[in-house]
């Protein structure tokens, strides 16, 4: 048996030490950026006085001297305490405004640069003139940027050629430039990342909308599911329910036994709104692998079911004469769902508001590419038509959406014989279309 040489990868030094120092760091930073927030001058008086002990102090008790043995090519002038005191707060001064203002803070530190060099002075100072050069590439438009740079590099050539002499002159030129170039450099830099991060934010932003509206608008999808099916199993049992409870009631006093048989049909369309409110309630919860099993053997109804859709209809007083044609067992159970709940909404309304004594024609073709389901009733006995749908008019919405799922729609209408007519067409992707093997024509 072979031996694993595969090495981990080594860990981190001072596990125990970098995260602590990293999270006061990330701490320190918030607390600096609120107090930057609420009181910006802080900050800017702070860097400018960061510059002033690190270069300004120096240049006073340690004035730089011209020559020497390393660089006798180089002259210097040494300036007066306060001509060197008025330079420096030239050089300083500006930076307290650039952030709100960054080419103009550039372009006075440069004009007093350029005067100090070309009076020959050199001053450790000078590095203001980076600062807001920085401060320009971070913040300032990019045609101001071109426009600093293009000063900045113009000020270092008199500069070279004014503290310099013979070919030091271009080494001095070449060190300035460099230092130009790493300012504008780091300002582009961190200008560039911070513009990643705000992006970076922004999308977060954008995707936490983007989420809460997903989820309220799977929740609103979710209830007028809900809302629709309710109405499509509740509404119609209800109706076969009421319309037979009223006929059974004038049938007691002549013939007790169709009586009897009403409540008993009353029985059945109650069981039966109740099993199919059960089941979609139970599809609804949270059911564990226990009950996957009964929820498959209790399937959502379809085509077949249709000629019990038709026997309660008929028991409640109203003729059903069924027409279908094209492949229909074989269509995707979806499909079937839908032309099921699209018929039996559309008796809902006959027996809502034709009544008993009514007829009523349904058609179901399978077509090459389409379902074509259509529903027509006799309208009532006065010859009017029955109105498109009750109330609010959930039922015929609830149609249109049902059909709207499979790219189809749903017309409503009289008819010119006095009746109503209902008319949906669902079109049948190549996915839930039947194969030529499935069952044959529905009789």
């Amino acid at each position: 048996m072979g031996t694993d040489t595969t090495t981990a990868p080594a860990a981190w030094p001072l596990p125990g030490f970098a995260a602590p120092l990293i999270e006061r760091l990330g701490r320190f930073r918030r607390r600096l950026l609120r107090v930057d927030r609420a009181h910006p001058w802080i900050l800017d008086a702070a860097v400018t006085l960061l510059v002033f002990l690190a270069f300004g102090g120096p240049d006073l008790w340690e004035p730089q001297h011209s020559g020497g043995p390393h660089d006798p090519q180089i002259v210097l002038t040494q300036l007066p305490a306060p001509v060197a005191v008025a330079f420096q707060a030239g050089l300083l001064l500006p930076l307290l405004w650039r952030r709100r203002a960054p080419t103009a803070a550039f372009g006075v530190i440069a004009a007093v640069f350029l005067v100090q060099w070309l009076l020959g002075a050199g001053l450790r100072v000078d590095a203001a003139l980076l600062v807001a050069l920085y401060s320009v590439a971070l913040r300032a438009r990019p045609d101001r940027l071109l426009w600093a740079c293009a000063a900045a590099a113009a000020v270092m050539v008199p500069v070279s050629f004014r503290v310099a002499s013979g070919g030091l002159r271009w080494e001095v030129l070449f060190f300035l430039l460099s230092a130009v170039t790493a300012a504008v450099a780091l300002g582009l830099v961190v200008r560039a990342r911070r513009i990643q991060l705000a992006a970076l934010r922004e999308r977060a932003a954008q995707l936490e909308i983007e989420r809460d509206q997903r989820s309220r608008l799977a929740a609103a999808t979710e209830r007028t599911r809900v809302a629709r099916e309710m109405h499509d199993i509740i509404g119609h049992n209800l109706s076969v329910i009421i319309t037979v409870a009223d006929g059974g009631a004038y049938a007691a006093e002549t013939d007790p036994a169709r009586g009897r048989e009403a409540l008993l049909l009353i029985g059945d369309a109650g069981r039966q709104a109740l099993g199919e409110l059960r089941r979609m309630l139970g599809v609804l919860r949270e059911r564990g692998p226990e009950h996957a099993e009964a929820l498959e053997l209790e399937p959502q109804p379809g085509i077949a079911d249709l000629e019990t859709l038709f026997s309660r209809v008929r028991a409640a007083g109203t003729e059903v004469v069924y027409h279908s044609g094209g492949v229909l067992d074989g269509l995707d159970r979806g499909v079937q769902l839908m032309a099921y709940r699209i018929v039996q909404e559309a008796l809902t309304n006959t027996l809502k508001h034709v009544g008993p004594g009514s007829r009523a024609d349904v058609t179901v073709t399978a077509e090459d590419s389409r379902l074509r389901i259509s529903v027509r009733d006799s309208g009532r006995r006065d010859g009017s038509a029955a109105p498109a749908s009750p109330g609010d008019g959930q039922g015929l919405a609830g149609m249109r959406e049902r059909a709207a799922l499979y790219g189809g729609t749903v017309t409503a209408g009289p008819t010119s014989a006095g009746g109503w007519l209902v008319e949906a067409i669902l079109v049948l992707t190549d996915t839930i279309r039947p194969s030529n093997s499935a069952g044959g024509q529905q009789p």
